[in-house]
C-alpha cells in the first residue's frame, strides 16, 4: 500500500468558489449515486463548488489538487458528491480511489503564494492545472479580509466505491476569509459546465487542519449512511 491508512489528518490552504447552475446544467452523478442522491435546488438552481487546495508538510501526505463537488441529499440529509478532481500525488490518486471511491486523477498544478506575483500590477494566488493532453482550468484569486476566530466545518462525502455506497466524514478547523477569483476553465475539458461563468462568491480558508475518514469505516450498502 502507497497510501496511509484513514483517517489522513491534513492541513493547509484553499480556495473555494461556489456557482449556482440550473439543473439541466449540473454535472451528472454516477449511475449508483443517483438512484439515492438528488440535487439540493433553490429557484431550479443546485451549488457546484470547486477548490484550489495545497496539502502542506507535518501530515501523512502534502500535495496539491483542484476538485470540483455537488451538494446533493437524501431525504433531508445532505451530502458533498465530488465529481471531478486531480492532484499531483500518485499516493493521494490511489488512496482517494481505494479509501473512499474519490475519482482522483493526476494533473500538473501550480498554486502560488497568497501576495505579489512575479508582475507589478497583479497581486493574488495564482493557480493551474493541467493534464498531459491540454489544460484543465486556471485561476486568479485576491484574497479579502480575515473574518474572526477559527470555523468549524464537519460534512459527509458520498461517492461509489466498489459499486456500493460509501460516505465519509470530514472534519475541518479553519481560519476563513473573503475572497475574489477570476476562473479560465477550458470550455471542452472536464470542468465545461463552468466555463464562462462567475461564481456566486468565493473565500480563503488560509490556515486549516482536516481530518478525513476514520479509523473505522463502514460501507452504506445501497442505502444513504449516517
Amino acid at each position: 500500500m502507497t497510501y496511509p491508512p484513514e483517517p489522513w489528518r491534513l492541513r493547509g490552504r484553499m480556495y473555494v468558489s461556489v456557482w449556482a447552475l440550473r439543473r439541466a446544467e449540473l454535472p451528472r452523478l454516477p449511475e449508483g449515486l443517483a438512484r439515492v442522491f438528488r440535487p439540493v435546488t433553490l429557484a431550479g438552481r443546485g451549488l457546484v463548488g470547486a477548490a484550489w487546495v495545497v496539502y502542506k508538510p507535518g501530515g501523512p501526505l502534502h500535495y496539491r489538487e483542484l476538485l470540483s463537488a455537488l451538494l446533493v441529499r437524501a431525504g433531508l440529509r445532505p451530502r458533498v458528491s465530488i465529481t471531478h478532481i486531480w492532484v499531483d500525488s500518485v499516493a493521494s490518486r490511489d488512496g482517494g480511489r481505494e479509501l473512499w471511491g474519490i475519482p482522483k486523477e493526476l494533473a500538473e498544478l501550480e498554486i502560488g503564494d497568497d501576495g505579489p506575483t512575479t508582475g507589478t500590477v497583479v497581486e493574488g494566488v495564482i493557480a493551474s492545472a493541467r493534464t498531459p493532453t491540454g489544460p484543465i482550468a486556471g485561476a486568479l484569486i485576491r484574497t479579502g479580509r480575515r473574518l474572526p476566530g477559527r470555523w468549524l466545518v464537519r460534512f459527509r462525502v458520498a461517492q461509489l466505491l466498489g459499486g456500493r455506497l460509501r460516505t465519509t466524514r470530514v472534519g475541518c478547523r479553519t481560519t476563513v476569509g473573503t475572497a475574489a477569483a477570476t476562473w479560465d476553465i477550458d470550455p471542452a475539458g472536464a470542468l465545461a459546465h463552468l466555463a464562462g461563468r462567475r461564481p456566486l462568491f468565493t473565500l480563503a480558508l488560509p490556515h486549516f487542519r482536516m481530518v478525513f475518514g476514520s479509523a473505522a469505516p463502514a460501507s452504506d450498502g445501497s442505502a444513504p449512511g449516517g
